[in-house]
């Protein structure tokens, strides 16, 4: 049985929290509408985790600077992390560019809570990975950045839509389904803007002499290898809800509600079927 197969909610007589070592989560975007932060609080309400990173651009700076949209699902996502803390979970929150008002604060640790800039994590079976969240290898972000303020809200506009979509998807029984991750995967700009993203923070790991990186920042989940380097970025929880699970062997999963979704409905069909049989 696989991690995500021992997700399922509706599965109360054998629901338990999954004990894995490490969870690593990005681009969250608590404050805007299209953060998804009631699949993330069921996400981490499933696991009990030595380790929590968080990649960068958990809470939205850029938004909240230009009004506050702060409902209870938000509050709860803090409270999940609140709460796994307090149970012995180490979390430690990598600042991204949404979140960069926090970087004066690096450093800072409150109880099991760290707040650093990057940091150096070691998998169970010895590789030495950054985690980062990315932006500082974005040329766009760290040298115009009004084009980035530009390129934003266009992305808006697309998550607008992506959220329109997905209501009338749900209504008809149809699961979460991302239109935005659709285009970055045919737009040729995008695809390229990725590749010379994941070329870059490879290039970084190697400098250092590291084995690998975890990162997140262009909302495009995926683990792969870039040269020598393991390249394995979070995604995010505004499109494509997806994150990474490390496993007691040092292993490392990734996580797509999407598929989650498309397993649940499948075991459901399963259980229906069996009786008739």
């Amino acid at each position: 049985m696989s991690s995500v197969e021992r997700l399922d909610p509706n599965n109360k007589g054998k629901a338990r929290k999954q004990r894995v070592r490490t969870l690593w989560i990005s681009d969250v975007h608590l404050g805007t509408r299209d953060c998804q932060a009631e699949h993330l609080s069921q996400f981490l309400k499933h696991f009990h985790a030595d380790r929590v990173y968080l990649v960068g651009d958990i809470i939205d700076g850029w938004k909240l600077r230009g009004g506050i949209y702060w409902p209870q699902a938000h509050t709860n996502v803090i409270r999940r992390l609140l709460t796994m803390s307090k149970r012995g979970t180490e979390v430690i929150y990598v600042t991204g560019n949404h979140d960069e008002f926090l970087r004066r604060y690096s450093a800072l640790m409150l109880g099991n809570i760290q707040l650093v800039d990057e940091a150096i994590h070691e998998t169970a079976d010895g590789r030495k990975l950054l985690v980062i969240h990315g932006d500082q290898f974005d040329v766009i972000t760290r040298y115009h950045k009004w084009l980035a303020f530009l390129g934003d809200s266009a992305y808006e506009l697309t998550l607008t839509l992506n959220r329109w979509l997905n209501h009338w998807r749900g209504h008809w029984g149809y699961g979460y389904w991302s239109l935005s991750a659709y285009l970055k995967h045919k737009v040729k700009s995008a695809v390229n803007f990725i590749s010379d993203f994941e070329e870059a923070i490879a290039h970084e790991c190697v400098k250092r002499g590291l084995d690998g990186v975890v990162c997140g920042h262009i909302h495009h989940a995926e683990i792969r290898k870039v040269g020598a380097v393991d390249y394995l970025n979070c995604g995010d929880w505004v499109e494509s809800c997806t994150a990474l699970i490390e496993h007691w062997d040092g292993t490392i999963e990734l996580y797509r509600l999407a598929d989650d979704q498309a397993r649940q409905v499948e075991a459901r069909a399963a259980e229906l079927i069996e009786p008739a049989a």
